[in-house]
């Protein structure tokens, strides 16, 4: 009974307010007071605590404010570059399961006498096959010798010149000088090229186009991505200071940044550039002549 009554004294004093004042210090008058309890002082803090958490919650999940921490925004740029990988590789994997597929079915027709099918590329990254049966022909042959040949419809000939129209129609310039260090890989990695300047030099932008985005982490430095035309966007990576604000509109050869240093009087940092196409990596070699 007495450790009922203890218990039961202890609760009622949880719950029973104080008188809290605050005194002048010179005259030692009383100025004010509240009335507290322990019960009341642990609600307090519990709700402000939990006030507290739902505020933090609310602003990661509803605004950007992670884009501000250096780590994330490295840790989003890893995640970024895995999962291009992966969907390359998944691809890849389609494309090798197709071939094996119209091997199969070309060897079966081949056995039983049949022409085998024709493999048809769409506009698309993936292979299909077409059911469709072709029938040698002495036109398609004399088609054939000319698009394998060096004459006028010879598909290696078709392709230079395409690209060098290409060239001349959209003039791309080099966005800074200095020697190329790696080479476009997307099997290793390297969505763009890496060159080293001979110091810290201008860059500039390689065609018209609008800055949509300026950010800075501690890998890369300061990065910047422009919009050009003809769906294509622009990563200029490792500056030491944008010259260029988000939204600006840029023309070709405008100067946006200078390349980066490790320190006064040290080596230059190596400078990257991405181009990116209708959302996929090009090599930048294949649209500028560095």
């Amino acid at each position: 009974m007495k450790l009922f009554s203890t218990i039961a004294a202890a609760w009622q004093n949880f719950f029973r307010k104080r008188r809290v004042a605050w005194l002048n210090a010179q005259s030692g008058s009383e100025e004010g007071h509240i009335h507290l309890s322990p019960a009341g002082t642990v609600a307090a803090c519990v709700s402000l605590l939990l006030i507290l958490f739902i505020g933090v919650l609310t602003l990661v999940a509803y605004t950007p404010v992670l884009e501000f921490l250096p780590g994330y925004r490295t840790e989003a740029t890893r995640s970024r570059e895995s999962l291009i990988q992966h969907v390359i590789r998944l691809d890849s994997m389609e494309r090798v399961m197709n071939d094996m597929l119209t091997y199969n079915r070309n060897i079966a027709m081949i056995m039983a006498g049949k022409t085998p099918v024709v493999r048809t590329i769409v506009s698309s990254d993936s292979t299909r096959t077409s059911k469709i049966l072709v029938m040698p022909s002495r036109e398609d042959s004399i088609l054939r010798a000319q698009m394998e040949g060096d004459g006028i419809y010879s598909l290696e000939r078709s392709a230079t010149t395409t690209r060098r129209s290409l060239r001349a129609e959209i003039e791309l310039i080099t966005p800074t000088e200095g020697l190329i260090s790696e080479h476009f890989n997307i099997e290793e990695g390297r969505f763009g090229v890496r060159i080293t300047p001979q110091s810290a030099d201008r860059v500039m932008a390689i065609d018209n186009g609008t800055i949509i985005a300026s950010i800075w982490t501690p890998d890369e430095g300061y990065q910047l991505t422009i919009q050009h035309r003809g769906n294509l966007v622009a990563h200029y990576k490792h500056l030491s200071q944008p010259a260029v604000v988000v939204g600006q509109a840029v023309r070709a050869g405008e100067l946006i940044g200078y390349t980066a240093t490790y320190g006064e009087g040290e080596t230059p940092k190596a400078f990257e550039f991405e181009l990116w196409n209708n959302g996929k990596a090009v090599d930048p070699e294949g649209y500028i002549v560095f």
